[in-house]
């Protein structure tokens, strides 16, 4: 059973998420004890223990992440979720290696979601192993909620107006990353195909000449296009990225 300690500076918070762990049944959970600073949470750390802390981040004195960098310094630190009403904080959250980050109000099935990942990382033969590296996923924003999706599946990446929609077989998601950025972070493993379009070398299935939006060098007409796997979608390809497309269909015997 997961001992859990919800820090939040709130009480009624607190009884929210004492409530939100009562009804996650199928992860078996209890909440071992309660504090609203960072001061009273790391005093029931080292007379009780726990396996995971739910944790807000603005609190008085100090705060959410600077307690977690405090409690990964430990080398034995409880797993950590941070709970909070702002969502600017995801990316700092994972490279202090959070198990997950909720945004209120939290629902049950995300609640829940993050204790299974507690659960799991705990019956690993090592006990709390480190998470995938930060090149290793992205981090996006899904209604409300902020989600890790790992790179390797990720599809494409194509830039739109002012943000950068990232496609995977079942998803599409907004990301506030350029994509001159994001091409610099994923590497060798992504092929620039347009000025405003990066695609998943795995994922590259033909090359055809196409009529469809945004093909060729224009806004429209007839142009190079590749084909996305596992989606069947055509996305334009320029005439300066088209000899790497070619290569790249030839490398992996397309």
């Amino acid at each position: 059973m997961l001992r859990i300690l919800i820090v939040d500076d709130e009480e009624l918070a607190r009884l929210r998420l004492r409530t939100l762990v009562g009804d996650c049944r199928d992860v078996p959970a209890t909440v071992a004890g309660e504090a609203a600073n960072a001061v009273q949470a790391a005093d029931f750390i080292a007379a009780h223990g726990c396996d995971l802390v739910l944790l807000d981040v603005h609190m008085p004195g100090l705060d959410g992440m600077q307690f977690a960098q405090r409690l990964r310094a430990q080398g034995t630190a409880p797993a950590i979720v941070f709970v909070t009403a702002h969502a600017e904080h995801a990316l700092q959250a994972f490279e202090l290696e959070a198990v997950d980050y909720l945004t209120k109000p939290v629902k049950r099935e995300r609640l829940q979601a993050a204790l299974q990942r507690v659960a799991q990382r705990l019956q690993r033969p090592n006990g709390a192993a480190a998470p995938p590296a930060q090149n290793d996923v992205l981090v996006v924003s899904d209604r409300g909620r902020v989600m890790r999706v790992p790179v390797a599946e990720v599809l494409y990446l194509k830039a739109e107006l002012k943000y950068v929609t990232l496609r995977t077989a079942s998803h599409s998601y907004v990301l506030d990353d350029s994509l001159a950025e994001l091409e610099a972070r994923l590497g060798e493993r992504f092929l620039r195909v347009h000025r405003n379009a990066l695609v998943a070398r795995a994922a590259v299935r033909a090359l055809e000449r196409r009529t469809l939006e945004g093909v060729g060098d224009d806004e429209g007409g007839e142009g190079w296009a590749v084909r996305v796997a596992p989606v069947d979608e055509w996305l334009a390809v320029s005439r300066r990225q088209l000899a790497a497309v070619r290569e790249a269909l030839v490398a992996v015997g397309r």
